[in-house]
């Protein structure tokens, strides 16, 4: 979120965060907890801007916040949400003891392993690499449970071949290439196809200078897709 506060009558805020390129994470009820801001942001959509004024009961109170805020201020906030996350049925999920998280129903712990992949994802793409990494093994931990059906197997190996690859290719990024191999390799036993953790195996095994390990595995997944240029181009760079 992007934010400004102001007082009436004045111009400059009393606080911002919009001198930040990059706003950081900030979770309802712990890190805004002012009540109108509160209110206000959960009426709004990705993208969406806006303008609260805000009374005491909704703001500072009676008491104000010295020295900035005086007592019984009215405040204006110009607000901007550039996205968002619903992680309230996550952050319940993991508030339950291991044991009654056995008892969770199948298609929530989907869910909530959805949610907190596309929380590593947010993450990876702000270059948190580290935290990312945390995030998937958080989703990857959940779903070892055993699957009742042929069916659940398959939903529960679905899941896990994406957090698997995210694994994979942060453990690159980290530059770890014996970890994206083995998390590449975990993938490739739930889809010995998979032409993404065929080319993360190639990628590790070329940063390990393992050759002909490198060019086993690029060589499959330029069979499945001939056609894709990361492919050909990591194959390209092994040749030289």
């Amino acid at each position: 979120v992007k934010y400004s506060g102001y007082l009436e009558h004045r111009d400059k805020p009393f606080c911002t965060n919009c001198y930040s390129k990059f706003p950081g994470l900030m979770k309802l009820g712990k890190d805004i907890t002012l009540r109108g801001l509160v209110i206000g942001l959960l009426t709004m959509k990705k993208g969406e801007g806006a303008k609260f004024v805000f009374t005491p009961d909704y703001a500072y109170g009676r008491q104000g916040c010295p020295p900035l805020i005086p007592p019984n201020a009215t405040v204006m906030f110009e607000v901007e949400v550039l996205d968002f996350l619903d992680t309230d049925e996550s952050d319940n999920f993991f508030e339950l003891t291991p044991e009654q998280q056995d008892t969770f129903p199948l298609e929530k712990v989907l869910k909530v392993a959805d949610t907190e992949r596309q929380f590593g994802n947010y993450l990876y793409r702000k270059r948190c690499f580290e935290s990312a990494r945390d995030r998937y093994k958080r989703v990857f931990s959940i779903l070892r449970r055993s699957p009742s059906t042929e069916e659940e197997q398959h939903q529960i190996n679905a899941s896990k071949l994406l957090v698997l690859l995210n694994l994979s290719l942060t453990y690159l990024k980290l530059e770890h290439p014996a970890q994206a191999l083995a998390y590449g390799e975990k993938a490739l036993e739930i889809d010995q196809r998979n032409a993404k953790a065929l080319f993360r195996c190639g990628q590790a095994c070329l940063h390990m200078t393992e050759y002909k390990k490198s060019r086993d595995f690029l060589v499959r997944a330029q069979h499945i897709q001939p056609f894709n240029h990361d492919i050909n181009n990591e194959l390209k760079k092994l040749a030289r």
